[in-house]
């Protein structure tokens, strides 16, 4: 197994993990529960594994158009901007809010003298497929237009965690020459093989943040009714699409992640299609560990800061 990082502090993640395991296996789980409007409620509440998110003032609430209504956004503007980070949040197409990680993409307006607007796409399962990628690539094909008008910028980067990871993927693909807009994609721990990659096959029912039945519990509501070929689809399955002539992109994941062969396979295929890549494998990491108390996850933010500030550039 390739690891770039996290060796070093490997025996704090692995402890992490064991205390996490403990957390979800107290508590019925997502796909036992079933109910995502009221895991949403909770969540919001600070109920079960996860504080309450935290809101910053520093934050606006406001709509851009989309093919199926307004759709809403929440906007970081810093006082020097360079450049737009459109951002998509993870929760499974299912879960997650625009406003749920407010800390971490406020630090990264600042440092990396970003604006930066994370999209409240339409969630599963009152929206299923294609709700969601429809409203990303509404945001981003607004995002194009407007971003000169609307914050003094057009030096553009995508990205997300998890399903956002996945959407900033389809979005780019479906935007096809018009990805060029985009100098750089921050990919970190996505699911681009909705059909299951064989991690997401083996890994089993321990829950880090993510085990097999919640993953097939998160694509059945996602992708109500379809097959396992119908889920290959491009529009779908990122990693099935041709993908030549996308943007740089940067490919995070930890070992302790049923994803992690959904990065390995399309940080590879991104690469071979001529894409120039990044790719950190972190030791010993769950799922979603950008979201933990971890150094792994201080040293990850960092470097996502860093990686949109170049790709931005001066």
């Amino acid at each position: 197994m390739l690891v770039t990082t996290g060796t070093d502090v490997a025996a704090e993640t692995r402890a992490f993990n064991d205390r996490l395991a403990a957390l979800y296996a107290a508590g019925p789980q997502l796909h036992e529960v079933d109910d995502p409007p009221a895991t949403r409620a909770a969540r919001a509440r600070g109920e079960g594994p996860f504080a309450a998110p935290e809101r910053l003032a520093e934050g606006s609430a406001r709509t851009i158009p989309g093919r199926a209504g307004e759709i809403p956004v929440r906007v970081f503007t810093p006082t020097e901007v360079r450049g737009v980070y459109l951002h998509f949040h993870g929760g499974g197409w299912t879960l997650g809010t625009a406003d749920s990680q407010d800390p971490t993409l406020w630090r990264l307006a600042t440092e990396a003298g970003v604006a930066v607007v994370s999209v409240d796409y339409r969630l599963a399962p009152e929206h299923p497929y294609p709700s969601g990628p429809d409203d990303c690539e509404d945001a981003a094909r607004w995002l194009i237009a407007a971003a000169g008008r609307e914050f003094g910028a057009e030096r553009l980067v995508i990205g997300g965690e998890s399903a956002g990871a996945h959407l900033a993927a389809v979005t780019l693909l479906r935007l096809g020459d018009a990805a060029s807009a985009f100098r750089a994609a921050q990919l970190t721990f996505g699911a681009y093989d909705l059909s299951m990659t064989p991690s997401q096959r083996s890994w089993g029912e321990r829950n880090l943040a993510l085990s097999t039945p919640v993953l097939q519990w998160f694509t059945g509501k996602f992708l109500p009714g379809m097959s396992l070929e119908e889920r290959r689809s491009p529009d779908v399955s990122p990693l099935y699409a041709g993908l030549s002539g996308l943007p740089p992109a940067r490919f995070v994941v930890g070992t302790q992640d049923p994803l992690l062969d959904d990065t390995l396979f399309m940080e590879a295929r991104w690469r071979a299609a001529g894409n120039e890549t990044e790719l950190e494998v972190v030791a010993e990491a769950p799922h979603g560990f950008v979201g933990f108390p971890l150094t792994v996850a201080e040293r990850e933010l960092a470097r996502q800061r860093e990686f949109v500030a170049r790709a931005i550039g001066t």
